[in-house]
């Protein structure tokens, strides 16, 4: 076995095992909050009829959950887990390794995924007793789903690692991470449907992959009625792999050479004055 594929493989084996040590830790208390609001959202929508759509409310927002959450999570957990990386010295170590660079992101994008995997079933199976979104949507309804989200977070997931590279410390990478995307969410029709905005915030919305995300996963679950309550009354499948495809694209060709320059500058120094910083702050 090459040394690459050795990497690859040693990256799978260390996000297995980080993503099981995470499962006793504060992540998972996060994402039990976050879909504890989620499911607290779907029990008040859902006795309220979206007019035209034949369906309620909570119908309609349950996909969009679906979508949001895995954007949500392949953008901001990259970014503050490389963020701590660079801190507690695992990227200097990755550095110094054959290959480890490429070791390090299969991890991060193993943990990543399978992180976001528990997210969506906290939000998923206890929202199907409140709304049975799934009872037609058939073995397409779910491979249609399964593809959106799988599109969703490739787009997102390069960005993630780009903000991680750039910022100095993980409250920064928050920063520049949730607190935007926090504001996307909320004009990207996820909760109401986003006709009811007026039209500049619905042209914003569609710039960003979250409203992409959460339409693709109402298309796949949700019956041709419920597309009068999208901007122009269908399901724009194309447009939305144009829009997810860009910001596929442009994250993938902009990741590797931010990640390599960020690696190239790191150092011990650099490593040691960050960890007294954080330090400093613990304090």
């Amino acid at each position: 076995m090459n040394t690459k594929a050795q990497a690859i493989r040693l990256g799978v084996d260390r996000g297995v095992r980080e993503f099981r040590h995470s499962l006793g830790s504060s992540d998972q208390g996060y994402n039990l909050f976050t879909g504890l609001a989620a499911l607290t959202v779907l029990w008040f929508q859902r006795d309220s009829p979206v007019d035209g759509a034949g369906l309620s409310l909570a119908a309609l927002t349950l996909p969009g959950l679906l979508g949001m959450g895995i954007v949500f999570g392949a953008l901001v957990g990259p970014a503050g887990q490389l963020s701590v990386n660079r801190e507690d010295g695992t990227l200097l170590r990755a550095k110094a390794v054959p290959h480890g660079m490429v070791g390090y992101l299969v991890g991060r994008t193993v943990q990543t995924s399978l992180d976001s995997l528990v997210g969506l079933l906290i939000v998923l199976v206890p929202g199907l007793f409140l709304v049975n979104v799934l009872a037609d949507a058939g073995v397409g309804g779910i491979l249609g789903l399964l593809a959106v989200l799988a599109f969703g977070m490739v787009s997102m997931m390069p960005w993630g690692a780009v903000a991680g590279s750039i910022t100095k410390s993980p409250g920064s990478a928050m920063g520049i991470t949730m607190l935007p995307m926090m504001g996307v969410v909320a004009i990207s029709g996820i909760f109401y449907p986003i006709t009811a905005m007026p039209g500049w915030l619905q042209g914003v919305a569609q710039v960003f992959p979250v409203y992409w995300a959460g339409h693709g996963a109402r298309a796949a679950l949700l019956p041709d009625s419920a597309a009068a309550a999208e901007i122009g009354g269908s399901w724009r499948i194309l447009e939305m792999a144009g829009v997810l495809g860009v910001w596929t694209v442009v994250g993938f060709l902009l990741a590797p050479t931010i990640l390599r320059r960020m690696a190239r500058r790191e150092s011990g120094s650099d490593m040691e004055q960050r960890r007294q910083a954080a330090l400093q702050r613990v304090r």
